[in-house]
């Protein structure tokens, strides 16, 4: 019988060839991780025993094959394959990029079928993993199309949040993606998620200007004075405390970030450079707006120090106590609107 108190964490095994299984076998060498939830790895025995041998861990683990065999306050090992994997450190391989594929799937639907509480992935070559059978450009847009609910890529660490307007698109496009209708849906996203996942009351979010100072009335651009000010006017409007847009490139350093709960940028770079140069180890990246929790590290697969035994897994680690915690803050949410509901339906 499941422990309510202990979550069940899935992980992803990612890139064999990188640094995501000495991470994940780091982060469980340290034993205090399984009283508050239990771990189950989906790759194979065979994958994890030659991990463990390689980076001179002691981890004892459970193998399973369906998820009656897990074992609470262990970690367990979900076999997925029963191949003998070739892996060869920092090696760009499309074979692995298949087990990493696998893995990802595998955990995705225990995750839909409700055997695992929460999701945590870790670094995939977005390169390798691409085929016929699978053509996304990373973990988020494959579970944005797999869960329910509207994706948004959401940097977190302890006193920083930032998310963004569009992820994965080329900077030429930029600008052609940001609609209004786009602004107001990520930003409805980041408020649920800040009230919801964060338990933050009445959140304050900061949004990034769009072109170099905010486009300079004009001269740097129009889509800053076109588009983005009056959508947020209009959400302002609602009583939402949204400010902005401010320019990005003081924004930052002047520590303006401090006065708000999250922040908003709009393209990859101009929100995750500041984010990873300020959280880099410290940070996560939460996918907010589905209906599950799904967290992982702020680092790529670090193929040029793959095997070599000197991975941080601080960041892995910070990975699995947010999606922890982000699933007990959604419960507690729940709990608490359905008790209002309750309360409400009495007087009526």
């Amino acid at each position: 019988m499941k422990n309510e108190e202990n979550i069940i964490v899935g992980i992803s095994i990612g890139d064999l060839n990188g640094i995501g299984g000495e991470v994940i076998l780091k982060t469980f060498e340290d034993a205090r991780m399984l009283e508050f939830c239990t771990p189950i790895i989906f790759a194979s025995v065979k994958n994890i025993t030659f991990l463990n041998k390689h980076f001179d861990l002691n981890l004892n683990f459970n193998g399973i094959n369906n998820f009656n065999q897990i074992i609470q306050g262990k970690l367990n090992v979900f076999n997925v394959w029963n191949d003998r994997v070739n892996v060869e450190f920092g090696k760009e391989d499309p074979e692995i990029g298949v087990y990493a594929v696998k893995s990802l799937q595998a955990a995705t639907t225990a995750l839909k079928e409700n055997n695992i509480d929460v999701l945590v992935t870790a670094p995939i070559n977005k390169h390798n993993i691409q085929s016929e059978e699978f053509k996304f450009p990373g973990h988020t847009d494959y579970l944005a199309k797999e869960l329910e609910g509207t994706s948004l890529m959401f940097m977190v660490s302890n006193d920083l949040r930032v998310g963004l307007l569009t992820d994965h698109v080329p900077v030429k496009d930029i600008s052609s993606h940001i609609t209004k209708k786009l602004i107001k849906d990520k930003l409805n996203i980041i408020y649920e998620s800040l009230e919801k996942d964060f338990k933050i009351r009445k959140p304050k979010v900061a949004v990034l200007g769009i072109n170099p100072h905010t486009g300079d009335n004009g001269v740097i651009g129009k889509e800053d004075d076109e588009i983005l000010r009056p959508t947020l006017s209009e959400i302002r409007d609602k009583g939402r405390l949204v400010y902005g847009p401010y320019a990005a490139d003081s924004f930052f350093g002047s520590k303006n970030y401090k006065n708000f709960d999250a922040i908003i940028a709009s393209y990859h770079d101009q929100g995750l450079i500041p984010f990873k140069t300020l959280a880099f180890g410290k940070g996560v990246n939460f996918t907010a707006g589905l209906n599950k929790v799904r967290t992982s590290p702020d680092h790529g697969t670090a193929y040029e120090i793959a095997g070599k035994g000197g991975a941080d897994e601080s960041s892995f680690k910070e990975a699995v106590f947010t999606a922890i915690q982000i699933f007990k803050n959604r419960q507690e949410y729940e709990d608490l609107t359905e008790n209002v509901l309750k309360t409400r339906q009495k007087k009526i």
